[in-house]
């Protein structure tokens, strides 16, 4: 019987492969020349073939052999090391953070690349060292608000700077009135009658309470003798005779309904009347 042995080549320069190491890609055969020549990547720092026996090191499409992959400031090596790029240049994060990071204004130190930063007018901190003037909490996230040189958690400024409701002494955060040189709520602005809010419309005071037009004059202002209605403030024109008062519309003689505004009358018990309609009494 004769056997056949079946050849074992390198695939790219078909050379025999027998006694000889070789590596295997996708399942085909390459001596150790063909196969750096085909796949092997070249060393960004040395420009040298970095070899099958060389251990080859890459970052965004470029490689180093392990032996050149070093800091381009301070020269250490970067393997296994964190390292920051820039302008194409590898740095170790202490010379990056020398060279390039931001100094915290608060302590003064270097923020180094990749710890959490806060940003604010063109000014950086350490995440912890931004914090409210009042209760050093750090803000993070939260609301601030800055004064002068200083930032507030906005609890903390409302306690230290905004203006007290005289009615609720609350903080006033937005809007408010001003009466009397004191501050309020707008929704604590209201009517003592109804409760209606006053800001914005008209009203008037007695002893210290607010009212609205319409129960200051329920309230306080006189009746017409003949409606019963208040004479209501504002310029309403009216008669006033022996203590009672009449809407001007409302001063009529009793009998015939004459208006009586700017003429001569008599009266008769709680009746007004006409000098006409009065001959009779």
């Amino acid at each position: 019987l004769s056997t056949s042995l079946r050849r074992y080549d390198c695939k790219e320069c078909e050379e025999s492969l027998y006694g000889q190491k070789y590596i295997l890609k996708e399942e085909n055969p390459y001596c150790i020349k063909c196969y750096e020549t085909l796949f092997s990547s070249d060393c960004e720092s040395c420009h040298k073939l970095i070899g099958c026996t060389s251990k080859d090191l890459s970052y965004k499409d470029r490689h180093w052999h392990s032996e050149c992959f070093l800091c381009s400031v301070c020269d250490r090596s970067l393997v296994d090391r964190a390292f920051a790029a820039k302008d194409d240049l590898l740095m170790c994060t202490e010379c990056y953070s020398n060279e390039y990071s931001a100094k915290c204004h608060e302590c003064l130190k270097t923020i180094m690349p990749g710890t959490k930063k806060m940003q604010h007018k063109d000014r950086s901190w350490h995440e912890n060292c931004f914090a409210c003037n009042r209760c050093q909490q750090p803000i993070r996230t939260r609301s601030f608000v800055q004064k002068e040189a200083n930032h507030y958690c906005l609890p903390c400024y409302e306690k230290q700077f905004a203006l007290q409701c005289s009615h609720c002494r609350k903080p006033i955060t937005t809007g408010g009135v001003n009466y009397r040189d004191q501050p309020w709520h707008k929704e604590c602005f209201v009517c003592i009658g109804c409760k209606q809010q006053l800001a914005g419309q008209r009203f008037t005071s007695r002893d210290d309470f607010t009212y609205c037009l319409s129960c200051f004059c329920n309230l306080f202002t006189k009746k017409c003798a003949y409606c019963t209605s208040p004479i209501s403030l504002g310029g309403s024109k009216y008669i006033s005779f022996e203590q009672r008062q009449w809407h001007n519309d409302c001063f009529n003689c009793k009998k015939c309904s004459v208006s009586l505004v700017g003429r001569g009358f008599l009266t008769s018990k709680d009746d007004i009347l006409c000098p006409d309609c009065g001959k009779d009494l």
